[in-house]
């Protein structure tokens, strides 16, 4: 059984549909084939599996035959698109401000992806990490959510607001494309790139936003708040439950099997017994994380291996030496160096 990519919110759906209906999609036959029940996408507060997700975006990408599909699609944005999330942001007073409720509220669009985000003394990087394995489908949903967010901080802004760099995984496309992208960005755009991101200068994130509501903010996050907790109970997948257990665990220098059973209220067998359902196990997920946010750091931080391994919850650096060799081919040092 493969792993779960849990679900996407119907705002979410439907931004892809928008696109796709003015690209002359015949996008009832995409959605019968990717087998989602067109009535479940009439409840804006519905959501559906992240599988069927997956399917709908590789049926629209096949019937657009747009290479720029992901890019494209970013046009067709609202504030809608986040659900409530986008709401909070439309509230906030400035740039950095909506840029802070991103990664607590992003649950509420989906679990397509986790954004982290690295404040630097010049500029701050919002990092994206895309949960979809299908490679195809992974390019364009990463470029449709890191040009969302332009265009949506565009929009709250009221301005034509640039980054000072993109970051995207997947291969340089032909010159005519990486020209599209440069000129939708107005930045520098690199590709092969070992992470997704937007960098922006500090001083961008203080410029105003249309329309902030304090009032409004707080009463909107308090629901956000309500709507996260009931997700957690029921239509987050338990994988991904596990994996932000083991995230905030390893905060604290440990991820033992045993404290994230605690912690979600199960017995640590009843744990290996729930992800292998779901085609995963505890190491797996731990092994997953472990390699991000070991890569992460030894990209942006100076932090030293010894430090990096404690971070981490190995009990020496030896043991995170070998692990992480095993996991990249390459040792920390020699990764941190080709990363510079």
């Amino acid at each position: 059984m493969i792993k779960t990519l849990g679900f996407a919110s119907i705002p979410a759906v439907q931004q892809y549909l928008r696109y796709a209906e003015r690209q002359g999609v015949n996008c009832q036959h995409a959605i019968k084939q990717a087998g989602i029940d067109p009535l479940v996408l009439k409840n804006e507060n519905g959501r559906i599996k992240g599988e069927l997700f997956q399917d709908l975006i590789k049926a629209l990408i096949q019937a657009s035959n747009d290479p720029l599909m992901g890019l494209n699609s970013s046009q067709f944005v609202q504030p809608g698109s986040y659900s409530v999330q986008g709401y909070i942001m439309m509230s906030c007073a400035t740039i950095g401000e909506a840029i802070e409720r991103i990664p607590p509220y992003e649950k509420l669009v989906g679990d397509m992806g986790i954004t982290t985000i690295h404040t630097q003394a010049t500029n701050t990087r919002i990092q994206w990490h895309c949960a979809y394995p299908d490679p195809q489908v992974r390019r364009h949903m990463i470029d449709n959510v890191l040009a969302s967010w332009t265009n949506f901080a565009r929009w709250l802004a009221n301005a034509d607001t640039s980054a000072e760099h993109v970051l995207l995984e997947h291969s340089k496309p032909e010159q005519t494309q990486v020209e599209q992208y440069q000129k939708f960005f107005k930045c520098k755009v690199d590709f092969d790139a070992k992470e997704n991101s937007i960098v922006l200068a500090n001083a961008l994130l203080s410029t105003p936003l249309r329309q902030p509501d304090k009032l409004l903010l707080k009463t909107l996050e308090s629901h956000a708040e309500n709507q996260i907790s009931s997700l957690q109970e029921s239509t987050l997948s338990f994988s991904i439950k596990v994996s932000h257990a083991i995230r905030a665990q390893l905060a604290l220098g440990t991820a033992r099997k045993e404290l994230i059973a605690d912690e979600l209220n199960i017995t640590p067998r009843t744990l290996q017994r729930r992800l292998a359902e779901e085609g995963s196990s505890y190491q797996a997920q731990l092994d997953q994380i472990r390699v991000e946010m070991a890569s992460e750091m030894l990209s942006h931080t100076h932090l030293g291996i010894q430090d990096i391994a404690y971070n981490l919850g190995f009990s020496d650096g030896r043991s995170f030496h070998r692990s992480f060799k095993n996991w990249t081919g390459l040792t920390p040092g020699k990764f941190r160096k080709n990363s510079t």
